[in-house]
C-alpha cells in the first residue's frame, strides 16, 4: 500500500472520546462526524483499550445511528495491550499479546464495537517480545484474505521487531505509528524513522503536539513567531512541520473540540525550510552541527 494512504492533514484520534460526555449520545456523535467529513477528514484513530472499549463502542453507536455513515468513514484501530493499568490487588498483570488467538479475537471484537465491516487498517499496538513471529504473519495474512482488515501494520515497534514478522507474510505492513513531534525527535535521529520510509509504511505520528508541551518555552515562543508570520494557529504550525518530513507523516491528533480542530486545519501543508529548522533548535536548545 503507497506511502500516502492517509490523503488528510491529520488523522482524528479518538483515545479521549469517552472523556467527552456531550458526545456519548449517538445522534451528537453522528453529528460530530458528519462535521470532520465536511471538512475532509476522514481516518479515526482507535484503539481497544481506549476508555476500555468505549472508544470503539461510542463511536460504533454512531455509525449504527446514522446509515451511510459506516461507508465514509475510514478507520485504524490497534490491539495487543492486554490487562491495561490493573487495578491494585486485582492479581491481574499488564502485557502485551501479539498471539494469534489474541489478535484473532481483537479483530472481531473490533468489528463488533465499531459497526464496521472492515477495519482499514489494524495495528500490533505493542510489540509483544513472546510473538511466534510465523504464528501472528499468518494471523495477518488470513485476516487481509477474509476481509476483516484491509491491511496491517505496527506501533510502537523497533526496525528489526517488525523486519521480524514481515519476514513471514505474504501482505506488506503498510502503516507506522510512532510518536513524533518537535519535541520528541529521537527517530529522526536513531535511524528508525529512515528504516519505515525505506520499508514503504505510511508514518503516523502520535502525540504531535507532545501533550501541550509545545506551548511553553521556547518552541512555544517560536511557534507564535511564524503562526504570527504565515497567519495561523500555533498547533497548526507544530502539524506541519510533521509533514515537512519525507513521507510527510500523517498527525493523530487527540482532541475532539471542533474549534481546536479548525485551528490545526487552518495552517500551511509544510513549512519553510529555516523556520523548520529554527523550530527543531528551539526544542533541542542548540542548532545543527
Amino acid at each position: 500500500m503507497p506511502a500516502d494512504t492517509f490523503d488528510v492533514p491529520f488523522v482524528l484520534g479518538m483515545m479521549r472520546l469517552h472523556e467527552a460526555s456531550d458526545m456519548h449520545d449517538p445522534k451528537q456523535l453522528a453529528d460530530w462526524i458528519e462535521a470532520r467529513l465536511e471538512q475532509g477528514l476522514n481516518w479515526f484513530d482507535h484503539a481497544d483499550i481506549y476508555g476500555g472499549n468505549q472508544g470503539e463502542t461510542l463511536f460504533g453507536a454512531a455509525l449504527k445511528a446514522r446509515p451511510g455513515l459506516a461507508r465514509r468513514v475510514h478507520i485504524v484501530t490497534k490491539a495487543s495491550i492486554a490487562n491495561d493499568n490493573p487495578a491494585p490487588g486485582s492479581g491481574k498483570v499488564k502485557h502485551y499479546n501479539a498471539s494469534p488467538a489474541y489478535l484473532n479475537s481483537a479483530i472481531d471484537a473490533s468489528l463488533g464495537r465499531l459497526n464496521v465491516e472492515r477495519l482499514d487498517h489494524f495495528l500490533i499496538h505493542r510489540p509483544d517480545l513472546l510473538m511466534n513471529a510465523d504464528a501472528t504473519g499468518r494471523a495477518l495474512d488470513d485476516a487481509i484474505e477474509a476481509g476483516k482488515i484491509g491491511a496491517a501494520g505496527i506501533s510502537n515497534h523497533l526496525p528489526s521487531q517488525w523486519r521480524r514478522l514481515q519476514g513471514t507474510m505474504h501482505h506488506r505492513l503498510s502503516a507506522n505509528q510512532i510518536e513524533l513531534s518537535i519535541a520528541h525527535t529521537a527517530p529522526l535521529f536513531d535511524g528508525s524513522f529512515d528504516d519505515l520510509c525505506a520499508d514503504g509504511h505510511a508514518p503516523m505520528a502520535w502525540s504531535p503536539l507532545a501533550s501541550g508541551q509545545l506551548m511553553q518555552g521556547a518552541v512555544s515562543d517560536c511557534l507564535d513567531k511564524w503562526a504570527t508570520k504565515l497567519e495561523c494557529a500555533p498547533s497548526a504550525l507544530a502539524l506541519a512541520w510533521l509533514r515537512s518530513l519525507p513521507n510527510s507523516p500523517v498527525p493523530v491528533i487527540g482532541s475532539v473540540k471542533a474549534e481546536r480542530i479548525s485551528d490545526m486545519l487552518n495552517g500551511p501543508a509544510t513549512l519553510p525550510r529555516e523556520a523548520w529548522y529554527e523550530l527543531l533548535e528551539a526544542a533541542r536548545g542548540h542548532c545543527v552541527a
